[in-house]
């Protein structure tokens, strides 16, 4: 399989170049139709999948039951079924993936919750843990309502605080220049400083 495949190359791939060229004409015969090409482009973006997901991971509960490597192999299967999204180019490709990770971990946060509701004792401890996962869940709530105000602000904030790239990365990916992910990062903690009543994320 495609992604065992990645996962012997690991340690390796961190090095190799991609070619956005290559990456764009997979992307295009994949909304095509061509299952096969959606397998030859998982190992192209492998490392900078498995780097989102762990900026991600990063921002939740420190005993999440994902990793990394689990949480790409989710978003690849994720990605997979129905229609192949309309992806532009690999930044394009990357943003979508990185809204599927969040969704996942979404998904497995409510899960969480509705646990904990079925099973109300907890320690200081535990209640520390759902505050973070409330965090979570809010943050994640706002991120919704900042999209649908200004989507591009919203993908570089995602970018950003949970993929745990750097100004001049998230230029990369959205095709635009450094002065504009600056001036959105400015805009939209301002935004989530108001809709939320303060800005728990450092962005």
């Amino acid at each position: 399989m495609v992604l065992a495949f990645c996962l012997e190359r690991e340690g390796q791939m961190a090095h190799i170049p991609m070619d956005p060229t290559n990456v764009t004409g997979l992307l295009i015969a994949w909304r095509n139709g061509d299952q096969q090409a959606y397998e030859k482009l998982v190992p192209l973006v492998y490392a900078e999948l498995r780097r989102l997901a762990a900026g991600y991971l990063r921002h939740d509960r420190p005993d999440h039951t994902l990793q990394p490597t689990a949480l790409v192999h989710e978003a690849y299967l994720r990605l997979n079924q129905g229609a192949p999204p309309e992806c532009e180019n690999r930044a394009h490709f990357m943003a979508i993936a990185a809204r599927a990770m969040r969704d996942i971990l979404v998904d497995h946060s409510r899960s969480r919750a509705a646990a904990k509701r079925a099973c109300p004792q907890a320690d200081t401890a535990m209640m520390q843990k759902d505050t973070q996962l409330e965090m979570f869940l809010q943050v994640h709530r706002s991120l919704d309502r900042l999209a649908a105000v200004d989507e591009r602000k919203a993908q570089i904030v995602e970018l950003r605080y949970f993929g745990g790239l750097s100004n001049e990365e998230v230029a990369l990916y959205l095709k635009t220049s450094i002065s504009t992910v600056e001036r959105g990062l400015h805009f939209s903690k301002i935004w989530l400083r108001t809709e939320m009543k303060s800005c728990p994320i450092q962005i």
